[in-house]
């Protein structure tokens, strides 16, 4: 399929999208998130983590979605990842750091593990959505 697109002159990208809209990520970049799942009779919470570059997956199911959970779900990551895990991305959700509220609190067991194995956590961008009237 690739010879054929490159015949055509067609099995790229154009060089100004490609450059601009593009981003690469090394091996280790993992994006984590935490989701209710609704079972029959109750609901359960999945931790998921997804590497950026390798597409490898992991997840867990927990009663709870809290700060404990999510530091054993980062250490069961760590132990099943085969490779180093240098950066993580997560939202600003209470299993994953302090509210900005609580700034003089101790620091998050999250946060801890991850500087604990060298590991960058990164928050994403709090999003405001407006309201039209």
């Amino acid at each position: 399929m690739h010879c054929c697109l490159k015949r055509h002159g067609i099995s790229r990208l154009p060089e100004a999208e490609s450059k601009k809209t593009r981003r690469y990520f090394k091996i280790g970049s993992c994006h984590i998130d935490s989701a209710e799942v609704r079972t029959g009779d109750r609901n359960i919470r999945l931790f998921v983590a997804i590497d950026r570059t390798s597409k490898f997956a992991c997840v867990e199911l927990h009663q709870r979605a809290g700060k404990i959970n999510a530091a054993e779900f980062l250490r069961t990551l760590i132990a099943t990842v085969p490779y180093k895990i240098h950066t993580i991305l997560s939202d600003n959700g209470s299993p994953f750091t302090n509210r900005k509220r609580d700034r003089f609190a101790f620091e998050h067991i999250f946060g801890r593990l991850c500087k604990d194995n060298g590991i960058d956590h990164r928050l994403t961008k709090v999003t405001h959505r407006s309201i039209n009237s």
